[in-house]
């Protein structure tokens, strides 16, 4: 009984915590809201799908030289505002793209266009995956100056499989933070609503695709880096099963790692992207991601969290409760409606998704020093008081988590985690969905979420899981920003995902479309 009171007063003082940060927030950015410009009329393919604009190079309706320099065209015009873009190869993509389209005008076998499904079509890459020739600074002053001596297995894919690299785009310091922010490039702005963020890390990604400026767009996700930007940005996201997809060239990751919760993955405009996309990069592992299956989307068995109860995350907004409620009201019409489901796992997201992370190869402190000795997050908050850290306070306050905070007892999280796992396996099986929050809020103001560290764990418990997410906008809140949930499934099980997504989400563009 205690308990429960003093639980519902930590809540009600979470509630109007949150409240009182926006508004003190808002007094600052909301005269800096700066809006896109509109996608002109004769940009208007850079609204369809890399899939329809794949068909249409194929069938000659559409010229890949014209679409990569639509593309570049939208980047210069929206790249000032958002900062996304942290290095180009404009010239080098043009060229691909004209030798693509004379190889296509002088006639082609039917196989040829079967290897390269996403021929002409343009595409731009978080900045942590290697893009042969171009900056691969990872956010970190001391790469600076370094650039990629070859492909990371992603982009290789994606070129093989004909598509055309015109940029790469911002991130948080090693991919670790809430928002695309670093002492290289600085900070990317939302297209929504230039005052909040983008999310992190796959920030400059998300930035660039919700405001129309390229059709494809590469990202990775260990911690919501995926799916969080395209929540923030409205638009759909696909993290596939973890384990599916190679890691070499990404994060200064070899690709011999034989378990991590990372994988790699995209945002998009258009839900019927994501499948042949993912399908590229998961390579020879694809068939068992089974994203080709058909689902009737009326036969499946679907269960959903309104809210989570870690206490150390912000309550569901009442925004994000009703978009809930209206899919589950949506949803009511199948053959089974929703039920609510409960574990206690979910009050435990954050520790769950700490305790995951010391099982990855890599080290924070390490890669924050370029491999080059250990960032020391003591010693870098003493120099960020005077000025002399050459990292954000956000990469300092994640090398504090590291090496101050007490870690998370690993028997009793990696219980809970089986626990948790096998509940939702055996509730899930091979036809049914959970619709889980993406976040307690839609995108904050920028720099607020220091004062709300953790609210990213509604997307991280899943990747200690090791389960599918997809991210799916379901449009936008009375000021215009955008709201959406996920939709998560048992292992393997991709395609539910996808199918669901297509089902309800939406996607409303930042701008007019002329």
């Amino acid at each position: 009984m205690a308990g429960n009171i003093l639980k519902h007063a930590f809540l009600t003082f979470r509630v109007i915590f949150d409240m009182f940060v926006d508004f003190l927030f808002s007094l600052y950015w909301e005269g800096r809201r700066q809006p896109i410009p509109d996608l002109e009329k004769r940009h208007a393919v850079l609204a369809e799908s890399a899939c329809s604009l794949a068909a249409k190079i194929r069938k000659q309706e559409l010229r890949s030289e014209e679409l990569v320099t639509f593309c570049i065209e939208r980047i210069k015009a929206v790249n000032p505002i958002l900062n996304a873009v942290t290095d180009e190869r404009f010239e080098d993509a043009l060229k691909e793209a004209r030798e693509i389209d004379k190889a296509i005008e002088n006639g082609q076998p039917k196989e040829y266009f079967e290897k390269r499904p996403f021929l002409g079509v343009p595409f731009t890459a978080k900045e942590s995956h290697a893009v042969a020739g171009m900056l691969h600074t990872l956010g970190i002053l001391a790469r600076k100056h370094v650039r990629a001596p070859e492909d990371a297995e992603c982009v290789r894919l994606l070129r093989e499989a004909g598509a055309i690299p015109v940029a790469v785009t911002n991130v948080p310091e090693i991919n670790k933070w809430q928002e695309t922010r670093n002492m290289v490039f600085g900070q990317t702005n939302n297209p929504y609503h230039t005052g909040r963020t983008v999310g992190g890390s796959s920030g400059g990604e998300a930035a660039l695709a919700a405001a129309l400026a390229c059709p494809i767009s590469l990202c990775s996700d260990i911690g919501g880096s995926t799916r969080m930007p395209g929540f923030y940005c409205g638009l759909f996201a696909l993290n596939p099963t973890a384990g599916h997809t190679n890691l070499k060239g990404s994060a200064l990751r070899t690709g011999k790692e034989t378990s991590s919760m990372a994988s790699i993955g995209f945002v998009s405009k258009h839900c019927e992207d994501l499948a042949p996309l993912t399908t590229i990069v998961a390579a020879e592992r694809a068939p068992l991601l089974q994203l080709e299956r058909k689902i009737n989307v009326q036969n499946l068995k679907f269960y959903y969290v309104e809210t989570a109860e870690d206490l150390r995350v912000s309550p569901v907004s009442s925004d994000l409760r009703k978009a809930m409620k209206r899919v589950v009201e949506q949803l009511s019409t199948g053959a089974e409606s929703p039920r609510p489901y409960h574990h206690r796992g979910f009050a435990h997201m954050l520790s769950l998704w700490r305790h995951w992370m010391t099982r990855e190869v890599d080290s924070f402190p390490r890669l924050l020093a370029n491999n080059q000795g250990e960032a020391n997050g003591l010693i870098e908050l003493a120099k960020k008081t005077v000025g002399y850290s050459q990292y954000t306070l956000a990469a300092i306050l994640k090398l504090l988590d590291e090496q101050v905070v007490p870690a998370v007892d690993p028997q009793w999280a990696e219980s809970l985690t089986q626990d948790l796992s096998d509940d939702l396996i055996k509730k899930l099986g091979s036809d049914g969905v959970l619709l889980f929050p993406s976040a307690p809020a839609p995108a904050p103001y920028h720099y607020s979420l220091y004062l709300r560290p953790f609210n990213f764990a509604y997307w991280g418990v899943f990747n200690a899981l090791r389960f599918p997410a997809a991210q799916v906008p379901l449009g936008v809140n009375a000021d215009g920003i955008p709201l959406g949930l996920q939709v998560v499934a048992a292992p393997r099980q991709d395609a539910l995902c996808l199918a669901v997504a297509a089902h309800i989400g939406t996607f409303v563009p930042p701008c007019k479309i002329h």
